[in-house]
């Protein structure tokens, strides 16, 4: 319990003890008790500038474009933060170049946390050990605030496919080294990524492939031009429930409640433990007052609760992803350690 808790707890003691106050007087003693407990701990400025945010119109920056579910989900919540601020939030999408223009737009905007932007993993995560010089600081930049949602990816192959389970893949790839071949959309994403930890993990040597659109890659794998490739359900989706694509095994450490019937990498004869996950992040510029970031991070956690919440999740196959600042913390950095270790044995890297 921080400082300003525990005022709040005070307070309510206190005038519990007060019973035949009426209900104005005692919100007067309760005021003054407040103001005057939080100019004592020092943290009047704090309370002032959370109880008065956001005094202007919010603007959450992303760098996905219009349409698809990181955009749909930031779209929801900035309706909702719209509502329970009482201020315009404006979701501004500035797609291309690996993220870097909505980046460079979110550090040239407001420092008083009425610009926010959303986060993709691997600018987080990957980045940092894939470029050898970055246009932003994770540290210095963002204050990643809470994950928005998170998702796993399928082994996705074409219909017509031989491979019936992820061990028909292996043994494949170990009979003929280096033939086989898989798509993502760049270098560096959470599906290359996961595929070059797939590689090191079962000591096998494949092509990877890249396409400019995740329309491309899938139709392609669909047609057998590509072997394999790991997909979402909402980006494998479309042309899984048009029968054109199977998905052989989910990497995840247990089966979607979406997707019962399709195993994990593990019950497919994959490796053990084996987990590719992909998820957004909302974050703050650093160095605002705690009790704002605490506002913000508390009113965007109730903003991805309920029922429109649950059937867009649905939608997209995202899931909750609920945590403390301590916890996401540290799983940014095991997230980092992980993605750097696969990008480090692969020996792949950008300028």
């Amino acid at each position: 319990m921080n400082k300003a808790q525990a005022a709040i707890k005070l307070i309510v003691i206190t005038s519990r003890r007060h019973p035949v106050a009426t209900f104005a007087t005692l919100n007067r003693r309760t005021a003054a008790l407040a103001v005057g407990l939080a100019a004592t701990l020092g943290l009047a400025p704090q309370w002032a500038a959370a109880q008065q945010f956001p005094t202007k119109p919010v603007r959450i920056i992303t760098p996905f474009p219009v349409g698809g579910g990181p955009d749909g989900v930031a779209r929801l919540v900035a309706d909702k933060l719209s509502k329970t601020w009482g201020q315009s939030v404006v979701v501004e999408n500035r797609p291309g170049g690996n993220g870097f223009i909505a980046i460079d737009a979110f550090k040239r905007g407001a420092k008083d946390g009425h610009d926010l932007i959303v986060l993709d993993n691997v600018h987080l995560a990957a980045y940092p050990s894939l470029f050898k010089k970055l246009p932003y600081d994770t540290a210095k930049d963002f204050d990643p605030l809470l994950p928005l949602f998170r998702t796993y990816f399928f082994f996705t192959v074409g219909t017509n496919s031989p491979y019936k389970t992820v061990a028909d893949v292996v043994a494949d790839a170990k009979a003929r080294p280096g033939k086989l071949n898989y798509g993502s959309w760049s270098v560096g994403n959470p599906v290359h990524l996961g595929s070059e930890l797939f590689e090191s993990m079962t000591g096998t040597q494949m092509e990877h492939v890249i396409f400019k659109e995740t329309t491309q890659l899938y139709t392609s794998v669909s047609t057998g031009d590509i072997n394999f490739a790991m997909g979402s359900a909402a980006t494998a989706g479309p042309l899984y429930r048009a029968g054109k694509l199977r998905l052989l095994a989910l990497a995840a450490p247990q089966r979607s409640p979406e997707f019962p019937d399709v195993p994990t990498v593990a019950e497919s004869g994959g490796p053990k433990d084996f987990a590719v996950t992909g998820w957004n992040a909302i974050a703050v510029p650093p160095g605002l007052p705690a009790a704002v970031t605490d506002k913000i991070k508390r009113d965007i956690e109730q903003a991805l609760t309920g029922p429109d919440v649950t059937e867009k999740f649905k939608t997209f196959g995202y899931e909750p992803f609920p945590t403390t600042r301590a916890q996401f913390d540290q799983f940014v950095k095991d997230e980092a350690k992980r993605f750097g270790d696969v990008i480090r044995q692969a020996n792949v890297s950008l300028d």
